[in-house]
């Protein structure tokens, strides 16, 4: 069995041809809980992900597990002995495998039986057990990521990486593949660490958020508390839409709502609430799958937007009442 000891990153740094990739980056990964890595494309997730497998070799910093040194001054453990899971969108499955010979197959040091009792534990986990004699080709491509998942997890590794690994799948098997493999993940109660371009996917099946930009974790928190108290615009960036107004276009009621002193402040679509309040003209409006996102004209130089799942039919023209909840606007001096 694995201790269940966190997967911890200090100051670790990578950079390629002159370029900082990762910069002195921070980062705890907890036995039995999710943490999600965003950021925009090129902020170094990957590449992070990378020195914490042991794929890459940080030019500075360290990689623990537990009181165990993976990399650092003077060592570095190479991946095939550091007993970390490896999860990728592309599933890597051998094709000339079972479902059963897939999951068995990086358990070749333990007896037979022992082989394929600890398979056959994962596969029920994963919910596979009637797809176990089946091909990678006759699996569809949620079975097939559930059967990646088994297999890293049945070595009883220390760690879990999983690096974008349901972008790939149809949005209407995404939610159920997910659920069901971040549930075995933490039922393994160890450290995991899930790589995603997705906010939405990060708030709703995370534990743990990390944010990151230009190579360095910005905030490291409960989805929650990233999402309500970003430290940063980069941050707040990260898990949604955000906007930017003079804090001088707003009403006097709403500055007096909102902490601090900038000239210019940032809220959160959502921050705009329809109901009672100041009233505002539509001057667009757009349908966003189970939201409407609506321009309002606050005077005739400065719009707002507001995102809301309106009680009537609006139209362009429409006035509506709106008001603000300053717990989604942001001063950031």
């Amino acid at each position: 069995m694995s201790l269940n000891r966190p997967l911890v990153a200090t100051g670790l740094s990578r950079s390629f041809s002159g370029r900082t990739v990762v910069d002195r980056a921070n980062l705890s990964l907890e036995p039995g809980l999710v943490t999600a890595l965003v950021g925009p494309s090129g902020s170094g997730k990957t590449t992070l992900l990378r020195m914490l497998a042991g794929m890459e070799t940080p030019d500075s910093g360290s990689v623990q597990s537990g009181d165990d040194l993976l990399s650092g001054p003077g060592a570095f453990v190479p991946i095939e002995k550091r007993r970390i899971g490896l999860v990728f969108q592309d599933f890597a499955l051998f094709p000339h495998l079972s479902v059963l010979g897939n999951v068995m197959f990086g358990l070749q040091k333990l007896p037979k039986p022992e082989r394929l009792t600890q398979a056959e534990t994962w596969i029920e986990r994963l919910g596979l057990s009637h797809r176990r004699e089946a091909y990678p080709h006759q699996l569809s491509g949620g079975e097939q990521q559930r059967t990646a998942i088994a297999r890293a997890l049945a070595p009883d590794p220390v760690a879990i990486l999983l690096d974008e690994p349901f972008s790939g799948l149809d949005p209407s098997m995404r939610d159920q593949v997910r659920t069901a493999a971040l549930d075995a993940v933490r039922a393994a109660q160890i450290p995991a660490l899930l790589v995603t371009h997705d906010a939405s996917e990060a708030l709703l099946h995370a534990d743990q958020i990390a944010v990151i930009h230009n190579g360095a974790i910005l905030q490291s928190d409960a989805p929650d508390t990233v999402y309500r108290e970003p430290k940063n615009a980069h941050v707040a960036k990260a898990l949604g839409p955000l906007h930017t107004v003079d804090r001088d276009a707003l009403p006097d009621a709403w500055q007096a709502q909102i902490d601090g002193g900038s000239k210019k402040v940032h809220y959160r679509p959502e921050a705009i609430r329809l109901g009672d309040g100041l009233e505002l003209t539509i001057s667009s409006m757009s349908l966003a799958g189970a939201v409407t996102e609506l321009e309002l004209d606050l005077s005739p130089t400065v719009k707002i937007i507001a995102v809301c799942q309106p009680g009537r039919p609006l139209q362009v023209g429409d006035s509506v009442q709106v008001s603000l909840n300053p717990e989604l606007v942001f001063d950031f001096a």
